[in-house]
């Protein structure tokens, strides 16, 4: 049996009925369905659970997490770590999260938080950049799966990219750059920093204002990874400032935004409510119940946590 735990009755039935449909065999069932008895429980799919609740669950043989993040799960001191957590993955994150991160950088490039303002205020703001995207480098910041999905995407629009990650990445068309030794050196050259960084204690807070100072002045700056990397009020000086020209923000702590945040009206900044990678719900299943189809017929589970590395 697999449990569904997300929000909304409807939206836990459908899941169910896809996941039955692409899995033969498999029993899907909401985790609040009368019927349900834990112990027989071999598969989970959730986001956000609370705490304790997976570790009532003695008999799992693999959790699925309904994003690429597993921080809403491993958050929780209890949850049973001995058990395989899988991270969304597929074709279609990747694709998602690139046509993000183009939009986002060609929304920096082009103004269009300044238009999308004077469009609500009914005036002709006419304004046209002395670049295009030819003339700027975007640096990636954590060149997992996502980042190197989207990397060609942007070379395709015509920026040069650049990656900085733990470790040395081979990727056609990216320089990359690799450890704390080198970060500065990617700073320096990035136009655009992009944050596609995993959730870890290391990254906590890492979009500081010491690391945004030794940005180029003028930088945009785009984080579709988690909102904990954004340290809000000295992201807000480095706009206020012109260090940073204008960000494009999709992840934030907590979710969903507050209203009071000042990052909601701020002129320069572009907010979105978490869906740069999002992926069609039947392309998730389909991820879901193909991996579980593998793992009965004996291959590894694709795209495993791995708690050495944190992500």
């Amino acid at each position: 049996m697999l449990l569904v735990r997300v929000e909304g009755e409807r939206t836990r039935q459908a899941w169910c009925g896809l996941l039955e449909g692409m899995c033969p065999g498999l029993v899907a069932r909401p985790f609040d369905a009368p019927e349900v008895r834990p112990e027989e429980v071999r598969y989970v799919l959730t986001w956000g659970p609370p705490a304790g609740w997976l570790a009532g669950l003695p008999g799992l043989n693999a959790i699925f997490s309904l994003g690429a993040g597993v921080d809403h799960i491993t958050a929780d001191p209890s949850w049973p770590s001995h058990v395989p957590l899988v991270r969304m993955g597929g074709e279609e994150p990747g694709q998602r999260m690139g046509e993000y991160l183009a939009w986002a950088c060609l929304t920096l490039l082009r103004h269009g938080r300044t238009f999308a303002i004077a469009q609500a205020e009914r005036r002709w703001d006419y304004k046209v950049g002395e670049d295009t995207a030819r003339d700027l480098t975007v640096g990636i910041m954590g060149m997992g799966s996502l980042g190197a999905a989207a990397a060609p995407m942007l070379r395709g629009l015509g920026y040069r990219v650049i990656g900085w990650s733990r470790s040395r990445k081979a990727l056609d068309g990216v320089e990359s750059f690799a450890g704390a030794g080198e970060l500065d050196a990617f700073l320096a050259r990035a136009d655009v920093l992009v944050c596609l960084l995993p959730s870890t204690p290391e990254t906590a807070g890492i979009v500081n204002a010491g690391l945004l100072s030794r940005l180029r002045p003028g930088a945009g700056f785009v984080n579709a990874a988690r909102g904990g990397h954004v340290v809000v009020p000295d992201l807000v000086a480095a706009l206020d400032s012109g260090q940073v020209s204008g960000a494009v923000l999709d992840v934030f702590d907590p979710e969903p935004l507050p209203a009071e945040s000042p990052l909601w009206s701020h002129p320069k900044v572009t907010v979105t409510p978490h869906v740069a990678s999002v992926a069609r719900r039947e392309a998730r299943a389909r991820y879901v119940a193909e991996a579980i189809l593998g793992f009965e017929a004996g291959r590894p589970l694709p795209n495993l946590y791995d708690p050495a590395r944190g992500y």
